[in-house]
């Protein structure tokens, strides 16, 4: 017994190498949570299961994501832009998560590949999406009339060529017969939207229809790279009158930027996927600072979830830090950057059940029926500063 004793003494004495060793900053780096959950049982909430064991790795990145948007990027005063890349409003990403943000005033604009504004069509038109299998024959398929995006199946002539059908009839009415931006174009896609979805009796299934009603502008990158883009050139072979033009886009998303910080706000930006979108987004600040040499020093709130590598030079896997050099990002904002290197199908589900269960929904901005009041706001300044 003694000698269990004099054991466990010895073991409490700090070693001699310890004692003289002088370690000023250890107490702040050791200053993190310890790694020591309960066990899960079962009966949590989502936040509590994140809380405890969203420790470590890309949970932990998604952990951060979810706070650094719930508790600092919807504060009233942040205008939040939210990107879309790859194919979300087939896998349902749309009806689930995108339109409930934005009823919830969580989301202010949105840049999106044209592929997910099309494709959010269907659910509009109440034309079926089914869950299927990444493992069949594409050959079989096709003689079949099936289109398949991975493990998601549509039907080629009820759904698609449906579609596209239907779309046509759209762009060919007179309200269309002008040179316009692509906000305004899925605005006026949404309004017809809306009226199909009330006609099939459907309720908050598109996301163009939900950004209808809320005033939450829409818009692509690559106009031309999407199936309502083949529309658009393919009517306008008959003498259909619609133009689309970039130029609009890059001036107006511009201005939503300029406006929030100009206001004593903050600009955010959630992105989900990488890609085009992802850079037009980003390329606003740019805009202010190298084309429009407007003094401003970048997004405040960055949050992406990619599952592309950085170390390849794509612009999906660029980071916040590469931003700063491109005056993307505030580089003194760079604690409120995350990147969750995940698949977007995994995060966005999360992201939007922690934000709708800790945060109350914000008074909606509705900065499509601002466009023209900042885009007056932005030319003065770009006037007052290039005479």
């Amino acid at each position: 017994m003694k000698r269990d004793h004099r054991l466990r003494e010895d073991l409490t004495e700090k070693p001699e190498w310890l004692v003289k060793k002088k370690c000023p900053h250890k107490a702040k780096y050791m200053a993190g949570k310890r790694i020591l959950p309960k066990g899960v049982t079962g009966k949590e909430k989502l936040s509590d299961l994140m809380a405890n064991s969203f420790l470590a790795y890309n949970s932990a990145r998604l952990r951060e994501g979810c706070e650094l948007y719930t508790q600092r990027m919807l504060e009233q005063d942040v205008t939040v832009g939210m990107s879309l890349a790859g194919a979300l409003t087939p896998a349902g990403l749309g009806c689930s998560c995108v339109v409930p943000l934005i009823k919830a005033g969580f989301v202010d604009w949105i840049v999106a590949t044209g592929a997910n504004l099309y494709h959010d069509l269907h659910f509009a038109f109440n034309f079926p999406l089914h869950v299927g299998s990444h493992l069949l024959d594409d050959t079989d398929l096709r003689k079949n009339d099936v289109v398949r995006i991975y493990d998601v199946l549509l039907g080629y002539s009820d759904c698609l060529m449906a579609t596209d059908e239907i779309l046509r009839e759209m762009l060919v009415q007179p309200e269309f017969q002008k040179e316009m931006g692509t906000a305004e174009l899925h605005y006026l896609l949404g309004r017809y939207a809306a009226e199909w979805e009330t006609k099939a009796g459907l309720k908050d299934v598109s996301v163009l229809a939900a950004a209808y009603r809320c005033g939450v502008p829409c818009y692509t990158s690559s106009p031309g790279d999407s199936t309502i883009g083949m529309n658009v050139a393919g009517v306008e072979l008959k003498g259909n009158k619609l133009r689309i033009n970039p130029s609009i886009d890059v001036n107006e998303t511009t201005s939503f930027v300029l406006a929030a910080k100009r206001s004593g706000g903050k600009s955010g930006v959630m992105l989900m996927g990488g890609g085009s979108p992802k850079n037009f987004m980003l390329q606003t600040e740019p805009q202010i600072q190298e084309v429009l040499r407007i003094k401003e020093v970048g997004q405040d709130y960055f949050l992406q979830v990619t599952d592309a590598r950085p170390d390849t030079g794509g612009l999906s896997g660029a980071t916040p830090h590469e931003a700063v050099s491109w005056g993307k990002v505030d580089p003194n904002r760079l604690p409120d950057a995350v990147v969750c290197y995940t698949d977007t199908t995994i995060a966005l589900p999360i992201l939007t059940h922690y934000a709708l269960s800790n945060h109350k929904p914000r008074k909606l901005k509705r900065l499509y029926d601002q466009r023209a009041t900042m885009m007056d706001a932005l030319v003065r300044e770009y006037f007052a500063h290039n005479k």
